[in-house]
């Protein structure tokens, strides 16, 4: 099996031609300042944990596609507020990278962007590096923190909104919704049911199909697109050692080379596809960790491909202007002790409870079980031996197992020491452009909980606003929220509700606050401070020691030249004697490049960002320290034919100074024919 076996070739954009997408559509009045901008947020590329699978054992060995941050700044320019929203390509936005923008933004802006109004949103890619986290939990899969990820993370995104700020130009938004078919089945669908009957029956099925798409433009030309859709991104299984923005990240890729976008030295044009309500979603339809086919590359390509071409037809379709106007409300909440009045309990006044993991979370999901059999979905009673191992992390006392009931408490992450394992003190916000309002969360929130969430914030700002998004994974990372009928089912998402039964409501109630706030014109307190970790992290990831080549051979040497010639359907392998990823992550740049001889000229045309190419990094001897960059390029229909050649570019470190030194190296020429 070649490297990229089963991949289909990038097809046309569908219902326009290219020129049609450059040129302006539709009249506007411009009320807004507009800018986008995106930069390179990949991380390590070799020899550390992913993040999302909470196995130990997925580790970095590669690229498939690069991650990035995208970013869009929509100002008012008659009173000059504005909202940063930013969809990354991570697995979440720690508090930790929340914190770190914000630091880097109040230093270089001062004080234009602030918490108050920067949404920075997650697309939830399970093939993202992990590592980035200041709280332990997230941490333990990759064996404590990774500075060189946190620091690609926030300076990453730091890249993407300067960009947007110095794009901004007058423009207009355009709003359109329409549905992805065959997008994703509930993976908890017994749960679903538990909610009432009479609720279920307003809504078309147990998941969200809606997408909705906003159109930027600058001075009458498209720019940018984002659209909300809900789905994980976990077409890529547990055992992929390549980094990718999975699904949505394809679905970006395909809308962005569709516009023109060429990653080297033409964003041009930007579009997210961000993350909204799929805490119960998944691609894989088969409900078995596949679907629709066997081959993880074939469904990232089609779940991506059915939000593309959705995404695609809106884009081109949106004539509705999305109005005028910018404001946001935003608050920090100790969600671990908030009352929550009967009102949105449905029961009286209730509590949310210190944070703490159930026995179904450790089960894992319908299509991702969890690695031992000892846990189940549905486990409403816990193991005397576990709990006495965990009890020795963090003993729940009496009263925090009632106020978690019926969930039986794995780990209470709330209480250990120093510190707790996981966040307590989160960000919620509420952002409006126009008639649409973006409710930022800091949690993986089912289908049921964003439409309970969206009804409770379109209620307080009917007239005001006449459209709801959800930006899950936003601010920080609190695991899951679901319905308090679904959190009594018990299944892996209930048992991932950190703070009780009444997280839901208390949410829904914080939200309700912002959004009377909002349509009153009035101030909304700070709320209480979240602490700051980053002088208390530890880390047991092994640094380089040195980079070698074998005797006679130098750092760029080939090891494997690619062959003479090649057809479609065929895969171009080279590889390069190499030095580790970790020396230099060659953000923006590449590991390799594909270059085509075109009138005397090498030039670029394919780099480790696009979706027919793959790095891999293969350590050969641990003791030397020898190892092999290995690239590839799956030659499709849409490859030009010509004269190619393969330049792998890397860092390697000197055993000797300890110094890190750059290099490259060519393949031979081949044909594509």
């Amino acid at each position: 099996m070649n490297a990229l076996q089963g991949r289909r070739p990038l097809r046309p954009a569908r219902l326009c031609l290219l020129l049609l997408c450059l040129t302006p559509l539709f009249a506007n009045d411009q009320p807004f300042l507009v800018g986008r901008g995106m930069a390179d947020i990949t991380g390590t590329a070799a020899e550390v944990g992913m993040m999302g699978y909470v196995s130990t054992e997925q580790k970095v060995s590669g690229i498939h596609l690069r991650l990035f941050s995208r970013a869009f700044i929509v100002v008012d320019p008659a009173t000059d507020k504005r909202v940063v929203f930013v969809s990354a390509d991570q697995a979440m936005i720690f508090q930790s990278i929340q914190q770190g923008v914000l630091a880097e933004l109040a230093g270089r802006f001062n004080g234009i962007y602030h918490v108050g109004n920067v949404i920075l949103s997650a697309t939830h890619t399970h093939a993202a590096p992990g590592g980035a986290s200041h709280y332990a939990a997230p941490n333990l899969t990759t064996y404590g923190f990774i500075e060189q990820n946190y620091r690609a993370a926030v300076d990453g995104i730091v890249r993407s909104i300067e960009r947007a700020h110095h794009d901004l130009k007058p423009g207009n938004i355009y709003v359109n919704q329409g549905d992805v078919l065959g997008g994703g089945v509930n993976r908890s669908a017994d749960a679903y049911q538990r909610n009432p009957a009479e609720e279920r029956a307003r809504y078309d099925g147990d998941t969200d199909k809606n997408m909705v798409l906003l159109r930027f433009e600058q001075e009458g030309f498209p720019v940018a697109a984002l659209n909300w859709f809900a789905v994980h991104p976990v077409s890529m299984n547990s055992s992929n050692p390549l980094i990718s923005g999975d699904n949505k990240g394809y679905a970006a890729y395909r809308f962005e080379r569709a516009m023109g976008n060429s990653y080297r030295n033409n964003n041009n044009f930007i579009s997210a596809f961000a993350q909204t309500n799929s805490g119960d979603i998944t691609p894989n339809l088969n409900l078995d960790g596949t679907g629709p086919t066997n081959d993880e590359f074939d469904n990232t390509e089609i779940i991506g491909e059915r939000q593309f071409e959705t995404a695609w037809d809106l884009f081109h379709a949106a004539e509705n202007p999305i109005g005028s106007g910018v404001d946001y409300r935003q608050t920090h909440v100790d969600m671990s002790r908030v009352t929550v009045d009967g009102a949105f309990t449905g029961a009286g006044q209730q509590q949310t409870c210190a944070a703490s993991f159930g026995y179904a979370m450790a089960a894992g999901t319908e299509d991702g079980r969890g690695p031992v059999d000892w846990f189940y979905e549905g486990q409403l009673e816990g193991n005397i031996f576990i709990d006495a191992l965990t009890g020795m992390l963090a003993r729940p006392d009496e009263a925090l197992c009632s106020c978690q009931a019926p969930k039986p408490i794995l780990l209470a992450t709330g209480i250990t020491n120093p510190y707790p394992w996981t966040p307590d003190v989160l960000p919620i916000s509420i952002h409006r452009i126009g008639r649409l309002a973006i409710v930022a969360m800091p949690t993986e929130i089912t289908t049921m909980a964003g439409r309970r969430v969206r009804e409770t914030v379109q209620h307080a700002l009917a007239g005001l606003v006449d459209t709801v998004v959800i930006a899950a994974l936003s601010g920080a990372y609190a695991n899951y929220c679901v319905t308090p009928e679904e959190y009594e089912a018990q299944n892996y998402e209930g048992g991932s509700t950190l703070f009780g039964k009444w997280t839901l409501p208390a949410y829904q109630q914080e939200l309700a606050k912002l959004a009377v706030a909002m349509r009153g014109g009035q101030a909304v307190p700070a709320g209480p401070t979240p602490r700051d970790l980053s002088e208390a992290q530890l880390t047991f990831q092994t640094g380089v020691v040195l980079d070698n080549t074998p005797i006679f051979k130098d750092f760029g040497d080939v090891d494997k030249q690619p062959n003479r010639r090649y057809r479609t359907g065929e895969t171009v392998e080279a590889h390069f004697w190499t030095g580790h990823p970790k020396n230099n992550l060659n953000s923006e740049a590449g590991f390799f490049e594909v270059q085509r001889k075109q009138n005397g000229s090498w030039v670029t045309l394919y780099t480790d960002a696009d979706w027919d190419t793959v790095y891999r990094w293969k350590r050969k001897d641990a003791v030397w320290g020898t190892s092999l960059a290995k690239c590839y390029l799956t030659v499709t229909n849409t490859t030009p034919r010509g004269s190619y050649r393969i330049v792998h570019h890397g860092h390697y470190k000197n055993g000797w100074n300890g110094r890190i030194y750059s290099f490259s190296g060519t393949s031979r020429t081949f044909e594509i024919e």
